[in-house]
């Protein structure tokens, strides 16, 4: 994925052409997932996901990395809301399995530490170190804010749960690698950009995620899903929320396999809008080799 694409060329100035927003600071997991997906690339902090979002907009960088799911602590909040109203495309997904490090000051060790610093995603991937360790869970806004707020406070006692780019950026100490729970923890990525890229339909492997509302009458969603189980479409994700505070008016977010060009996946779309008060093709893009990898070993 380090060649530019049609989307990064569309970005309005020279620089932003291989720039790609994410949100967090320097050292962020989602600093990471740009680095080893882009190598090469200018990775471009953001105070939020809103504004990663708009500095894509702005042109200022040509995609953005922005993380949806996480296979321990389920869907990011938040992610859902943005996408439908962004006015950016998925253009890509990233996979990237998480290491979470315990990261110290020089002079610090596993016996001197009484309090973990990090984002509350991370501290609930790693709880069982927290348990062995005795150390009281502290809550901060990202995994690379908590390393830069250890590595300005110092001490022994105050320990950050942060990636190894992290400790790398902010000159701390890695006391122990590996602390998630489950070895299996990977977190899930949409990759943005003002411009759609509908890949034209050829061999290979796709996902295409678009949002939809139903209409409100009795086993509508039932009915605009029964067009992908009749044509043999898997819909690997549905995710549903409140539109506007309503509880009478629900949005979902879908991933199935597949181009719309598909004809399986051509005729479920078109039952879905006759059921759907509005649907909208949020990307289609090739799947990651993780998602492929993971197929076959199912």
């Amino acid at each position: 994925m380090d060649s530019p694409s049609p989307a990064a060329r569309s970005a309005t100035t020279p620089e932003a052409e291989r720039t790609i927003a994410f949100q967090g600071l320097p050292g962020a997991y989602s600093d990471l997932s740009c680095r080893h997906a882009y190598p090469g690339w200018t990775t471009l902090p953001s105070p939020s996901f809103e504004a990663a979002m708009q500095a894509v907009r702005e042109g200022r960088a040509a995609l953005a990395m922005l993380p949806c799911e996480n296979s321990l602590a389920g869907r990011v909040p938040d992610i859902h809301r943005l996408l439908p109203e962004s006015g950016l495309h998925v253009v890509g997904e990233h996979f990237e399995r998480v290491e979470h490090c315990l990261l110290a000051p020089k002079g610090a060790s596993i016996a001197t530490l009484k309090r973990a610093h990090s984002h509350p995603m991370a501290l609930g991937q790693v709880l069982k170190v927290l348990k062995e360790l005795d150390l009281q869970a502290v809550i901060e806004a990202d995994t690379a804010g908590a390393a830069a707020l250890i590595a300005e406070r110092g001490g022994v006692e105050d320990a950050a749960i942060a990636s190894a780019l992290a400790a790398e950026v902010y000159g701390l100490e890695i006391l122990r690698r590996n602390v998630e729970d489950e070895a299996h923890n990977t977190t899930r990525f949409y990759v943005m950009s003002r411009t759609p890229l509908p890949p034209p339909y050829g061999p290979g492997e796709w996902v295409t995620s678009f949002v939809f509302r139903v209409r409100n009458i009795p086993a509508a969603l039932y009915k605009a899903l029964g067009g992908f189980a009749t044509n043999g479409v898997n819909m690997t994700k549905l995710e549903s929320y409140m539109v506007n505070g309503a509880f009478t008016a629900t949005q979902f977010l879908a991933d199935v396999d597949g181009h719309p060009e598909e004809p399986h996946l051509a005729r479920a779309l078109e039952e879905l809008r006759f059921f759907s008060a509005d649907l909208r093709i949020l990307g289609t893009y090739r799947a990651h080799p993780y998602r492929l990898a993971q197929r076959e070993g199912n």
